[in-house]
């Protein structure tokens, strides 16, 4: 039985454009610094048509931005925006929950500081109080509704 999603809740909303492994694996890729079709398709072996579909889906919500980079014949490449850039740490969380829970807290792939060679971590930090906290000290209280979309 399908349900309702939650009216004003912005993980559905998230969902709704990101919600699938495609997606995910695209913009994994993108971060790598995979920009171009037939380079997308050839490392995530996706048949053209899904990966067609997922690639005006993150334009259309500007996620990527499609450009030309050649003229005879078309092609275009497909950059992050701000938009994309700013889903990196959600990338982040979910491959680290991958490397504790399914790869027995092996890491496949390590992330650094590229300045200093040092490996990454991911925290909660309140800017106000100066400190680290873990989920256990986030509480969720109402907030400002989104507009409703036309």
């Amino acid at each position: 039985m399908a349900t309702e999603p939650v009216k004003g809740c912005s993980i559905q909303a998230s969902l709704d454009v990101l919600g699938d492994r495609w997606t995910i694996l695209i913009l994994r890729d993108a971060f790598r610094g995979v920009r171009r079709f037939d380079e997308f398709r050839r490392d995530l072996d996706i048949a053209r048509p899904v990966l067609t579909e997922r690639l005006k889906r993150l334009v259309e919500h500007d996620v990527l931005a499609r450009h030309l980079y050649c003229d005879r014949p078309p092609r275009h490449e497909y950059r992050l925006t701000t938009k994309g850039i700013a889903l990196s740490p959600t990338l982040v969380a979910l491959m680290r929950w991958g490397d504790e829970w399914l790869s027995d807290g092996a890491a496949p792939t390590v992330l650094v500081h590229e300045a200093c060679d040092h490996p990454l971590d991911q925290q909660f930090v309140c800017w106000e109080c100066n400190e680290t906290f873990t989920p256990h000290d986030i509480a969720s209280r109402p907030g400002t509704p989104a507009a409703p979309r036309s």
